[in-house]
């Protein structure tokens, strides 16, 4: 039988941090029709700091891909904390993942893997990959990594 993304996440070991409180006038999440917005989440460590830094420049490309799984279980703490169970998610459906880097650094799409493959890990292969686009730009308090999600609800 498979397993349920909760069955997931204590099989795996994570460990959530603390969801962020909105650093603006906006929702963490919003339920439109049968769809879970997210809003951009930024890496923040278990004990509620933001992980900082800046790919090519301060951080290496793993440091970065280490930073942008860890938003991957920022928006777990964000989704619990704010909507309820993730098994009540069908499926990721797209992302937009974000890479504070310097101009020179073309790896967004690696560094994004972070999210992505931790995002698999919890929903499984076919429901944790969506569509996605990986950019590279300036972030907020020089966060290394912001992703914002859609998923479909069951």
């Amino acid at each position: 039988m498979k397993k349920s993304p909760s069955e997931r996440i204590i099989e795996l070991g994570l460990q959530l941090p603390p969801a962020p409180k909105p650093a603006g006038l906006y929702k963490p999440i919003l339920v439109v029709d049968n769809f879970l917005y997210v809003s951009g989440q930024g890496p923040i460590k278990l004990d509620g700091s933001l992980m900082i830094g800046r790919a090519g420049d301060d951080l290496t490309m793993e440091e970065a891909k280490m930073a942008a799984r860890q938003v991957g279980l920022t928006m777990i703490s964000t989704i619990q904390t704010h909507f309820g169970s993730l098994d009540q998610i069908k499926r990721l459906v797209k992302v937009l993942g974000m890479v504070n880097c310097t101009p020179e650094f073309g790896k967004q799409p690696l560094v994004i893997n972070g999210f992505s493959e931790l995002m698999s890990d919890v929903f499984g292969s076919e429901n944790g990959v969506g569509v996605r686009s990986a950019v590279g730009m300036m972030l907020p308090d020089n966060i290394p990594v912001e992703v914002e999600a859609v998923f479909e609800l069951k």
